[in-house]
This record gives structure tokens, sequence and C-alpha cells, in this order.
């Protein structure tokens, strides 16, 4: 299949939900089989469904829209975004539009190592425990990639140890496991890492043995974005001031930099459900990341330049290309095939760009119109639909993404 990628589709939003899908067809976005999924309504099967979760008694569907406009190193990305509110969409897609007047989002990934925790509690001269542990590193970097002989053979594997002491007097030391997961996410891979590799540590050390578990703040898996948007592409130069001034509120106080986080992880979540993503891990490691400094702050910044608006975001992302709902879920399959992401890092810096649009257009709104307006006029429309209404026929609802 040939890719033939454009996010910029005018009037998108005009067209029918088959004729946008004959759109993603045309350019290559989606195969046969993804089409043919998606043309069905994306339903999941409840047989599917039943053996991915427990207790299953049918599924629960949230509309799936395409965010448009976005350029990212370089490349037109079309961005899968599951998510009800159709502001998300709406919003993130204009403020790519303003971005792309100057030339889009660019961004770079860390290497794709996971964290995992090895607690051991009551030990003995905690200190020296912890200097014991990190002269065997070879011996215990060969036991947890002995553990994971597969993701080793795909270039992975346990990369570097250090150790902690978190309490002296109650004896409390903590192991860190940093893991190469390639293009998984890779929860249960450093998970049997630390499991593989506890009872020598604790051989090692003595003590009581504690949790053998990841932690959901991977500091060495960081993702970085940036972009740049000229005065006249936001409003004016009055506006850009304002969303600047707004930024800067959020820096200075926690209480708004709470809600501007939310407002940036809007459009990234809304991407991450569409794509198979653990929204619930990266929304824990970007909160906690915001505060790990002794602070809770923004997770991303817009400062003025001469005649524009630099806006900037680092956070860390543990997504995955691979594993996971890639295989067993027949839209996530759809999904990651229309966003065309190679590897681990790309999705990561693609699902920052949306979170940094989304925080864009939220400023924008707030330090213009207020965040209302807008909002609600699109929020109507959900308002009018009654939950007794027979299912509605594939055949132009009106959609303002895009616009």
């Amino acid at each position: 299949m040939t890719r033939a990628i454009t996010s910029r589709l005018s009037k998108f939003y005009e067209r029918s939900p088959e004729a946008r899908l004959v759109v993603l067809r045309e350019m290559g976005a989606v195969d046969d089989a993804s089409f043919a999924h998606l043309a069905r309504g994306g339903s999941l099967d409840v047989t599917v469904a039943d053996r991915m979760s427990e207790n299953v008694i049918a599924t629960h569907a949230l509309p799936l829209g395409v965010g448009l406009n976005f350029v990212i190193n370089g490349r037109d990305i079309l961005v899968p975004m599951a998510v009800e509110e159709p502001s998300v969409v709406a919003a993130a897609s204009n403020a790519a539009r303003m971005v792309r007047a100057s030339g889009g989002f660019f961004g770079e990934a860390d290497p794709p190592i996971m964290t995992a925790q090895i607690q051991l509690d009551d030990v003995p001269e905690p200190t020296a425990a912890c200097e014991r542990i990190l002269e065997a590193r070879s011996r215990l970097c060969a036991l947890g990639d002995a553990s994971i002989p597969r993701m080793v053979a795909r270039g992975g594997g346990v990369r570097d140890l250090d150790a902690r002491v978190l309490d002296e007097a109650l004896g409390v030391i903590v192991l860190h496991v940093h893991v190469d997961v390639g293009d998984c996410m890779g929860a249960n891979t450093v998970d049997t890492v630390a499991e593989a590799m506890a009872p020598t540590v604790h051989e090692i050390a003595g003590g009581t043995m504690g949790l053998r578990i990841l932690t959901n703040l991977p500091l060495r898996r960081l993702v970085r974005v940036r972009a740049e948007v000229r005065d006249e592409d936001v409003g004016g130069a009055e506006l850009a001031d304002g969303i600047a001034r707004a930024s800067r509120f959020a820096e200075l106080d926690v209480f708004r930099a709470v809600t501007h986080n939310k407002g940036f992880m809007n459009g990234l979540d809304a991407a991450a459900i569409a794509l198979g993503q653990d929204f619930r891990a990266i929304e824990a490691g970007a909160h906690a990341f915001a505060a790990h400094r002794g602070q809770y702050r923004p997770l991303s910044t817009w400062k003025r330049k001469p005649g524009g608006l630099v806006g900037e975001a680092e956070l860390p992302l543990a997504v995955g290309t691979a594993g996971g709902l890639s295989s067993a879920h027949p839209g996530v399959r759809a999904a990651l095939d229309m966003l065309g992401a190679s590897n681990a890092g790309e999705l990561a810096v693609a699902l920052a760009s949306v979170g940094l649009a989304s925080n864009l257009a939220a400023l924008r709104a707030l330090a213009g119109e207020g965040i209302q307006r807008g909002h609600m006029r699109l929020h109507e429309r959900k308002n009018n639909v009654q939950v007794t209404d027979p299912p509605p026929a594939l055949n132009g609802s009106r959609s303002e993404v895009g616009r």
C-alpha cells in the first residue's frame, strides 16, 4: 500500500463518516482490513473482548475521530483520537493548523528505558549493602537478561543499575533496574526482570524482601517537543501576549498548573486511547514528573519571541508500537496504521505534539473569548442526542474537525 499522507484536509468536517474513511483509504492511511473494520463502525466483537478483560457483558464504544493538520518532524501525520468530547479533536486540529504555518512540531524521544524497583526492608548496614549490590552489577544484569531472552535477541535488555538508601534507621533500600524494552511499553518486561533478580539481590543485601515492580515514573524515557507559531496565526500580538501570560500563570501557581496540564493531557489521552496505550500509566507518570522536583509545574510552556510564540513540553512517555493491544484489537491496529509511527519513539513524539497542540488551543481560548463559548457550541449537539434514540445512520453528521 502506497502512503501519500496529507493531514491538511480542507472541509473534512463537511463529509460523511463514510466519505472521510474513503479519503483515508485513498491516501493509504488505512489498509483494506482496517478500512473494513472501521466501515463496520469499529466495534469490538464481544468474544474478543471477553478474552481481553474480566466479567465482560458487552463493549463500550467511544467516537473515533481524526486530528488533522499535524506536521511532526517534517512529516504529515493523521492522529486517531478516541474521545467523547468534540472540542478536544477540533481544538487540537485547529492549533495544529496554526503551528503548521511555522513548520509544525519537532521532537525527540529518549531510548525506551523502563525502570523496575526492587525493595528491601530491615537491611543491616544499608549503605554497605547498596555498595555490595552495585559491585555485583555484571552478575545481576546477566540474570535479568536471562529472564527476557526474546527482548535481548531484539536488541533490548538490562542497561544499568542504581541503589539508594531510603531510610537508614529502618534499613530500607531500593534497587533500580533500567531496561531497554524496544518498541514495547515494557511493564511486563521489567517486572519479569525484577522478579528474576530479586532473590540474588536479597542474598547479597539481607533484610526482608519487599516489592518487585516497575515505576510509572520512567525518568530515562522522556520525550521533548517544540513548536513555534506566528502572532498572525493565533489572532494577533495582543492574543499572543495573553497566551504567554496564561502560560506564565501556570508556572507560578499550582492551582492553575494542574488545569493547564489537564488541557495538555486532553489531546494526548484521546490519541493514547485510540492507539491502545496505557493512558492510566501515562497520566500517573506525567503528573508525577510535573511534581518530582518538589513543586508541581506545567508540563508545557509558551513564551514570547519576536513576532510569535515558542512552545515546549517535556514529560515521560512509556508507549509501544508492539505488544499489548497492537495485535489483539483491530481498531488499535487500524489506528497505529493511520498514524504511521515506525517505532515507540516516533509514537511518543506524536502523542506529546498532540498534547502541545491541545495546550495551545486551550490557552488561546482562555486568553481570548474564554473557554466556554467554543466548547459549549460543540457540546450542545451532544446534548441533543437522546439515549433512547436509535443508532444514527452514517450519513453526514457534521464535525468541527479540521476547521
